[in-house]
Formats: C-alpha cells, structure tokens, sequence
C-alpha cells in the first residue's frame, strides 16, 4: 500500500494552533514536515508534536517518508502551492510512490482579508512606510473621503458591479487610514480600526433589536421607527436639525432639513423673495410635495447635459 501524504493547508490569519479536530489527529499520528519555521509550526512543537524542517523537493519528501503508513506536510502562510504542484506532478507520473491528500487545519472567516488591510496599513503608515500617507492628517484626508464615496456612488447608480467593489475598498482605505493615523495620536484621545468596529457593532445590535434581543415588529415602518428612536435616546439633541450633514450637496441639504421640519410637525414658510436661493429652494420644496429627488434630478439632468457636451466635441466644428 502506498503511503498517505496529507497536505495540511492553515489560515494565516488565524492564531496559531486553533485547528480542527481532524488536524489535529493527523500531526498526532503521523511524522509532520515543513519547508520552514512557522507559528504553526511552533505551536505544533508547544504541544509535543515534532516538526521537521525539510528544506527540499518532492522527490526529498518521498525519501523521508519511506516505510511510513503517513505523513503530513505543514503548509506554510502561503500554501506552499509550487511545493505541492511539484510534489502533485511527480505522483500523477508515478501513482504508486503516494497519495497527496489536501487537508484543511483552518479556514479564513469572513472578513479575514480585512486583517490583511489593517496590517498593510500599518506598514505604510509606519516609520519606513509610505511618506505621504505619514504626512498626512484627518483634515487634509477629508476630501479624498468625500472624493472616494462619490466615485462608488457613481459605480453603485451606473450598476457596475467590478467598479463599485473597487470604489468601496477605495472608501475602505480612508477608513483605514483614518485610523492608523488616530493611533499615533496623545493618549487622552487615541483610538484604532478596533475601536471603530466595536462602536459599529455595539450600534447595529443597540438598533436592530428585531434581530438581536426577539422584539417583535410588523413590517419595515415599523423597524424604521424603531431605529429613528433609539436613535434619538441615544443622543440628546436642542434642535430636530441637529445631526444633520451641513456640508451635503445644497439640494440634498435643503430636502433633508424639510423632511425634519415635517416629521416634527413644524410648518415653517419657505423664504420670501425672487433671488436665485430662493428660487432653487422652492424648486426642492416642489420636488418633494411631487415625490421627486431634487438632487437626483439635477444629477440626471446635468448627466444628460454632459452627454450632450460630449456628443459636440465628437461632431467637430460646424461648418
């Protein structure tokens, strides 16, 4: 019978050690090999399992393992992939030298690769990293924030998929960096990526209780209520237009502070007077009463306009 080589491949971005059951049973069993040190394979050794450095080829492998029943290969960070194509290769030739079986230690959970841009993060963000991003600070990063959302709005509303993924890890990177750059602030007000998450998290379940604490609702009015408040419980407000965005788009801006005023139940007149202000106000209060979107229908507007302006350019100068 041929000798069982299992192939075991770990999640990097796990701590060291935390393996399945079935892992576990086969370093226990059977001698383990690896090209190099690892964290796993310290781990492995901590607990009484000999790991070997095996600093060769497939052919290598299959000399040490001679006279085995098993043996497995310890996969490093990256999953060896060149070593077991290699090794793959080699026993697809000659069956009979081995079995090559893939066993998965761990898995990466979902969000793991978030792990990866915190750590890339901090490395351009350190002494040694990237100097325009240790230059910079939460003020001089604020437009590329609000630059960033805008092109994945744009990808979002133009339904396209590959764009909007790019834009939203663009997005993701000001997050990013917002909060490396908050670590290396004084003491008194420090705060890190981990802090950010806490926060977000404590605020999802504080504000979904039909999900998280049983709480019964009928339909999405009423969880939009619900939301609307907590909201209010948790911060106290002077006014119905505080935690409004001041620096939205005007007609955006405009429409929210109405929407406000109506849902307090406050009948405010709109300013008298013809200046262009003025004017474009009444133009949002208008939309509304139709249901309309004024900042949406600018937009398309001026798209379409856009359109226009580049359909001039491409029929040339008129004769």
């Amino acid at each position: 019978m041929s000798a069982r080589i299992i192939l075991l491949v770990t999640s990097p971005r796990l701590p060291a050690g935390l393996l399945t059951a079935e892992a576990w049973d086969a370093v226990r069993a059977y001698p383990v090999f690896a090209a190099a040190d690892s964290d796993q394979a310290t781990a492995l050794r901590v607990t009484g399992v000999p790991v070997t450095i095996l600093e060769t080829d497939a052919q290598g492998l299959l000399d040490a393992i001679a006279g085995q029943p098993a043996a497995v290969w310890l996969a490093g960070p990256h999953g060896d992939q060149d070593f077991a194509r290699q090794l793959g290769l080699r026993l697809a030739r000659e069956p009979g030298l081995a079995e090559l079986e893939l066993m998965y230690g761990s898995w990466d959970p979902p969000g793991a690769r978030l792990l990866d841009a915190v750590a890339v993060m901090d490395r351009l963000a350190s002494p040694g990293g990237d100097p325009w991003k240790r230059a910079q600070t939460h003020r001089t990063l604020a437009p590329y924030l609000l630059e960033e959302a805008y092109e994945a709005y744009d990808a979002i509303v133009g339904d396209d998929p590959d764009a909007a993924r790019e834009e939203l890890g663009d997005v993701l990177l000001q997050v990013v960096l917002h909060a490396r750059l908050a670590e290396d602030r004084d003491e008194s007000d420090r705060w890190s990526i981990d802090d950010v998450a806490a926060g977000l998290v404590e605020k999802m379940i504080r504000r979904n209780p039909h999900v998280f604490a049983g709480e019964r609702v009928e339909d999405i009015e009423e969880i939009t209520a619900n939301w609307e408040r907590i909201k209010r419980e948790e911060k106290t407000r002077d006014s119905v237009l505080d935690g409004i965005v001041m620096s939205q788009p005007s007609l955006a801006l405009a429409a929210k502070i109405m929407h406000r005023a109506e849902r307090a139940g406050l009948e405010v007149p709109l300013p008298a007077g013809e200046d262009l202000g003025v004017l474009l106000l009444r133009v949002v209060a208008e939309a509304r009463a139709a249901g309309l979107d004024a900042e949406a229908e600018l937009r398309a507007a001026t798209l379409t306009f856009a359109e226009a302006v580049r359909a001039a350019e491409n029929a040339g100068p008129s004769e």
